[in-house]
């Protein structure tokens, strides 16, 4: 499995080694980690790492796992879907709330071209910061919502579109009237 952390362009290895009831066992870039996890609510729950504890708030997104952990979000998906962005489809049209918040910032307009986990809006909740970014190469074809503005689980906020076929075709746009 790998991990990406949504204001990082790298990524990490991140192996689940075993989970028993609440404790997990796992290796991240080599360094084994024992943590233990108790669910609060769907998609959500405290982790206990070293005698620390967060609260962690989580969304799947087709075959994404996004998890915010105070002011950082990860995306992990499994590392062998990981070359998959490297075609020209698009992995997810749109870009949805995955849980109930606030619109802090939108960091994107309408077609701009956007690369993958490029961050396109953020998102409070649960007092954490979540970064949305972009799945694939896109371009944004609609913004939903404002900075301010409260939205529910799975309400819509940015739409994207494929990416123009011919790289040049980006910069050159329609002729303005």
């Amino acid at each position: 499995m790998k991990l990406r952390a949504a204001e990082e362009r790298g990524e990490r290895d991140v192996e689940i080694l075993a989970r028993e009831g609440t404790h997990l066992r796992a290796r991240i870039d080599g360094r084994e980690v024992s943590a233990e996890f108790d669910a609060l609510a769907a998609g959500g729950g405290t982790l206990s790492i070293d005698g620390r504890r967060f609260r962690i708030a989580s969304a799947r997104r087709n075959d994404t796992i996004l998890v915010a952990v105070g002011p950082r979000t990860f995306s992990f998906f499994r590392g062998e879907e990981g070359g998959r962005h490297r075609g020209r489809g698009l992995a997810a049209a749109e870009i949805t709330a995955p849980m109930p918040g606030k619109v802090l910032r939108v960091l994107v307009e309408e077609g701009d071209a956007v690369v993958t986990g490029q961050a396109l809006v953020v998102l409070e909740a649960m007092k954490m910061e979540t970064a949305l970014v972009a799945e694939s190469e896109a371009v944004v074809k609609r913004v939903a919502v404002a900075p301010g503005q409260m939205v529910d689980h799975g309400a819509l906020l940015i739409e994207l579109s494929p990416p123009p076929a011919n790289p040049s075709t980006r910069e050159s746009g329609s002729p303005a009237s």
